[in-house]
């Protein structure tokens, strides 16, 4: 006759598995906790005193106006993100207008559903005192701009290369 696997356990080592498993089950919830915090507190931001270049080592953008006249004064140019890979979608625009997020959720502002490497809401474009910048928000695989990794929010101008997955996206007026 087989004995039942629990006459055949001593007790001390089923409170030492007790034990572990209640470590495993706070330490799951405090990730959780975790995890909302940092998605719902204020992000920070990274200001480099007066004549130092701008985050992460990189020159601060040109001046830029958030509308500008166009040629004649036909049609005012708007800032916008360009895609410029993959391919496939190369050359869709977004205007971007005090905020815009990325993401591949479909209310995200540019909608990347085709993009498995790019989180459910990625990153946001936001204006702050007249200037743009680009936040990552938690994601999985990183936002990259110009392909330095953004870790707080930083100062993106015309030309900067902004990458969320494998798209790569470009800032234009």
């Amino acid at each position: 006759m087989v004995a039942p696997l629990a006459a055949t356990v001593p007790d001390s080592l089923l409170a030492v598995l007790k034990v572990i498993f209640l470590l495993l089950l706070y330490l799951f919830f405090f990730r959780v906790v975790r995890a909302v915090w940092i998605e719902l507190r204020e992000p920070k931001m990274v200001h480099a005193p007066p004549g130092v270049a701008g985050a992460a080592g990189m020159p601060p953008p040109p001046p830029a106006a958030v509308v500008r006249a166009g040629r004649r004064g036909r049609h005012p140019k708007v800032e916008r993100l360009v895609i410029v890979e993959p391919t496939e979608r190369k050359g869709q625009e977004f205007p971007l207008g005090d905020e815009l997020t990325v993401g591949r959720a479909t209310g995200c502002g540019v909608s990347l559903p085709e993009d498995t490497f790019i989180s459910q809401v990625h990153a946001r474009v936001f204006r702050r005192d007249g200037k743009l910048y680009v936040e990552d928000l938690g994601s999985t695989n990183g936002t990259y701009l110009n392909r330095r990794a953004v870790s707080a929010p930083a100062a993106i101008g015309k030309g900067d290369r902004l990458q969320v997955g494998r798209t790569v996206l470009e800032m234009s007026k």
